[in-house]
């Protein structure tokens, strides 16, 4: 056992030898926990008819909206029979080619597409691709005409920004100094580049970032002339950032928010004119107009709804906004000079916008949209009339009918929550069945309604599903971010812990019907619900989660998210930590519920050292007979995979679920 002295207390720490992936104790107790999951798993009688139902419902397929360049549309699209979204382009005469096929690179289904971006012009194509899950990735840039790679590679970024100039022969894009894994300190030093295709990218111009504090994520975008560029840098995942404004090539940026407590994002408009979506004094966001070297606001925050996206359209003199009430997204159309509302965009319901975007001349607009039940597809909106039609639906589309409830309840100290609930169509709310609580809270993410093939496979198993939209997201905007942040990440769990007993209370479910879900920082959420409210579920899955909150700036991107959470280095934020630290609040003889741990072996992200010792320390203390499980995946990382991969990780998750919960019904009955 290891014990550490932090601000002059002790902690322990017994499975700190668990960090090290690669030494060999701790590959032969990984080897041995994939023989306890699979035996666990062997006795789940409905796991291959989760797996079958889940088959159906994550082969739907999936569109995304064009991005417009030089007359031709690009997109993604992926097919029922597709592991893998590929990158699409429409020419003007509506022929339809792929670009870049994931799957078709990389039989093994390991190969992710993670960013991509045509040049000004629209013939030339830049995108980054990663391998195994790692999330390193690699541009390359092709010919739109004939397919062929015609630069690249260029190494060392990460979902990466790339910022075209025009002729098509030169880009800005953000890489790290290096990705040599014995250097500590390789995804904290990020700069600025600017790349002449042709060129050997280690003669790369620095153009950017020299003297940026550590963990400093970089993002560049130029306007549709490429006569402009903005850089924006953000230290970590903090709620604020620095932007500035230049012309491309002369080296000069001026600042046009530097140094404030907000987070600003540039826009442009088809003009080249430089808007700022800013929560700057608005908590749910406003849009300015950046013009003299001064804001000038034009849509002014809404007391209820978050603003979270707009595009001025080239013609009419009209832009686009969406915002957020309480989850649900809406769209309005405005006079772009005064701000005044023109009129509403209708959306086929309850959902969310979750892509907007505009050509360099017109009024139209494509609007990518879901709710829990509909997978996304990308209607066509005339802003200046108000019209609308589907132009791209996915061919497949699930059967269950369900319905879904929009709910408030009060958190511990009063707060008002709104939750989702989704069960059969006609389902009524007092009749308890098995249930599965969602939740995230944090980070300033929004949860908000969106096609998933679980809820649609739980939900038809005579299942209700909840998502709870709890503070630390941005449901309600900057405020109720912060509201579960640092100091205040409690309210996270208090008001998880509150949504399960409003679905208790009201009959939804019962304690023994109730399960919990959540990952990365979702998974610490689950850890922390099971350490501190134990009796209140019975069954828990935790996905690629952080546990050990006093260590987790040592491992994977954990120095970014200081903001977030605090440092340990303070012993007042130390507190804080080690106040809900899910491995440092486990009680001996404590009951837990079933829990199974799911990690993947290439998460650059969140360290899989995290549940390994979690898992460990669990099974050591439990007092209950419940099973602890750790079920582990190799050549996936922390976000995109095969939807192979998907259908059976969910596979595995919702029947481990539905067993666990199901027994903890019959033991109480």
């Amino acid at each position: 056992m290891s014990v550490d002295e932090i601000h002059g207390e002790p902690i322990d720490d017994p499975f700190r030898s668990l960090e090290n992936a690669g030494d060999p104790a701790t590959e032969a107790w990984s080897a041995e926990q994939d023989v306890r999951f699979a035996a666990a798993r062997d006795g789940w009688a409905d796991r291959a008819e989760w797996a079958a139902g889940l088959e159906k419902l994550f082969r739907v397929g999936s569109v995304g909206a064009p991005w417009w360049r030089g007359g031709r549309a690009f997109s993604t699209r992926r097919d029922p029979g597709q592991d893998h979204a590929v990158l699409l382009v429409t020419e003007p005469s509506g022929e339809e080619r792929v670009l870049v096929d994931p799957v078709a690179l990389d039989s093994t289904g390991r190969t992710t597409l993670d960013s991509w971006s045509p040049s000004i012009e629209g013939d030339l194509l830049a995108y980054a691709l990663s391998e195994s899950g790692t999330e390193w990735a690699t541009i390359r840039v092709l010919d739109v005409t004939t397919g062929d790679i015609v630069d690249g590679p260029i190494g060392r970024t990460r979902h990466p920004s790339i910022a075209w100039l025009p002729g098509g022969r030169s880009f800005y894009y953000p890489r790290y100094l290096t990705t040599d894994e014995s250097d500590g300190e390789r995804w904290l030093r990020q700069r600025l580049y600017r790349h002449d295709l042709g060129h050997d990218p280690e003669s790369d111009e620095l153009v950017f970032g020299d003297g940026l504090p550590r963990a400093t994520n970089l993002s560049v975008s130029t306007s549709d002339d490429g006569r402009w560029l903005t850089v924006s840098a953000f230290r970590g995942t903090d709620a604020r950032n620095d932007v500035w404004l230049g012309v491309p090539g002369d080296g000069m940026l001026a600042p046009v928010s530097l140094g404030e407590d907000a987070i600003t994002r540039p826009y442009f408009d088809a003009h080249g004119e430089l808007w700022l979506l800013t929560n700057l004094d608005a908590p749910r966001w406003r849009l300015c107009r950046w013009a003299d070297g001064a804001r000038r606001e034009v849509l002014p925050e809404d007391p209820e709804a978050v603003l979270v996206d707009a595009e001025v359209l080239a013609d009419d003199g009209l832009l686009v906004a969406v915002r957020s009430r309480h989850a649900v997204s809406e769209i309005t159309v405005h006079d772009a000079g005064s701000g005044a509302a023109v009129r509403r965009l209708d959306l086929p319901g309850p959902g969310t916008v979750n892509a907007l975007t505009r050509r360099d001349s017109g009024t139209d607009v494509w609007v990518g949209w879901t709710d829990f039940t509909t997978p996304a597809y990308v209607l066509h909106a005339d802003a200046s009339t108000g019209t609308s039609d589907v132009y791209a639906r996915p061919p497949g589309a699930p059967d269950t009918a369900v319905t879904t409830h929009q709910v408030v309840y009060e958190s511990y100290d009063g707060t008002p929550v709104h939750m989702f609930v989704i069960t059969a169509a006609g389902a009524d709310l007092s009749t308890p069945r098995p249930t599965v609580l969602y939740g995230y809270g944090g980070f300033n993410i929004s949860i908000t309604p969106g096609y998933s093939a679980s809820i649609q496979a739980w939900v038809a198993r005579g299942g209700a599903y909840a998502v709870a939209n709890l503070r630390g997201g941005s449901e309600e905007g900057e405020q109720w971010h912060r509201a579960g942040m640092r100091e205040r990440k409690q309210n996270v769990f208090d008001d998880f812990a509150a949504a399960s007993d409003w679905l208790v209370e009201r009959g939804v479910t019962t304690r023994e019907l109730l399960g919990i879900r959540g990952g990365s920082n979702g998974g610490l959420l689950v850890g922390a619900a099971v350490t501190q409210h134990p009796s209140k579920w019975s069954a828990a899955v935790c996905s690629a989660p952080l546990l050990d909150m006093l260590r987790y700036e040592k491992f994977g991107l954990g120095e970014y998210w200081n903001g977030e959470y605090g440092t340990v280095a303070v012993p007042e934020e130390f507190r804080w930590l080690r106040a809900y630290s899910p491995y440092h609040n486990v009680h001996p003889g404590t009951a837990y519920p079933a829990v199974l741990f799911t990690v993947f072996e290439g998460d650059t992200r969140v360290d899989t050292m995290h549940a390994r010792k979690m898992c460990a320390l669990l099974q050591r203390d439990t007092g209950g007979t419940a099973p602890i499980l750790i079920r582990r995946e190799v050549g996936v990382g922390h976000s995109s995979r095969a939807v192979s991969r998907d259908v059976e990780l969910a596979a595995d998750e919702l029947s481990f679920l539905s067993f666990y919960l199901s027994a903890a019904a019959n033991a109480s009955a």
